[in-house]
């Protein structure tokens, strides 16, 4: 019998302002030739809550930072069972969603595991991830992203609303409204109740899915 080690973590769904999410290219180091793609975040310290470790961990691996109470309540939650690095993991993982407008990632925060698994980043619109062949983590993410963002539509731009002007005289120029373009800051989706769905696959940050998956499929600790 397989002996997993218990294990909670929290992960970030890191979409921008077209509409793509942030995914990582990794592989497990056990087994060189499984090679994914997963979202950013990662195992919680004793006692963190998975908000405040989600935070810490987008902080970490993008170089993103914000306060746990900006990523609002999970849009997901998963127990999946993985081997990692030649450790069989369960796994307990909730997903936060974050909006940007546009994000430059910066991995200088990644630890010696990250450096020796991951290869790489990309945004990924939602409509190739779906129709890729390439393996991600978790294997329902497109269908997740799809109700995440459909639950939690971005915000729109504020506009500088322009006093009124006195009444126009013959020859004077028509007046005009300006609108101020959107803030680079990022949206974070505002708080709802977090369901929860089994997937088929996933990792220590984004493991196979849950009781019934194969054993032998990838996942990493990151």
């Amino acid at each position: 019998m397989t002996a997993y080690t218990p294990r909670r973590a929290a992960r970030v769904l890191l979409v921008d302002a077209a509409g793509r999410v942030l995914l990582f290219a990794g592989h497990d180091p056990a087994r060189p030739e499984h090679r994914y793609w997963f979202t950013p975040g990662g195992g919680l310290d004793p006692g963190e809550s998975p908000a405040t470790g989600a935070a810490r961990e987008l902080a970490e691996e993008t170089g993103l930072r914000l306060a746990p109470a900006e990523l609002g309540e999970p849009v997901w939650r998963e127990t999946v069972r993985f081997p990692f690095g030649g450790v069989h993991y369960q796994q307990e993982q909730e997903f936060f969603l974050v909006r940007v407008s546009a994000w430059e990632v910066d991995t200088g925060g990644f630890d010696a595991v990250e450096r020796a698994s991951v290869s790489g980043h990309r945004w990924w619109p939602v409509a190739e991830l779906a129709a890729t062949a390439e393996r991600y983590y978790p294997d329902g993410l497109p269908e997740l992203l799809r109700r995440a963002l459909a639950a939690h539509p971005a915000a729109p731009p504020p506009v500088t609303a322009s006093a009124p002007s006195p009444a126009a005289r013959p020859g004077d120029p028509s007046p005009v409204t300006t609108s101020a373009p959107p803030p680079v800051a990022h949206l974070t989706a505002p708080p709802v109740t977090a369901s929860t769905a089994p997937s088929p696959a996933g990792r220590p940050d984004a493991p196979p899915a849950d009781a019934g998956v194969d054993p032998t499929d990838g996942g990493t600790p990151c």
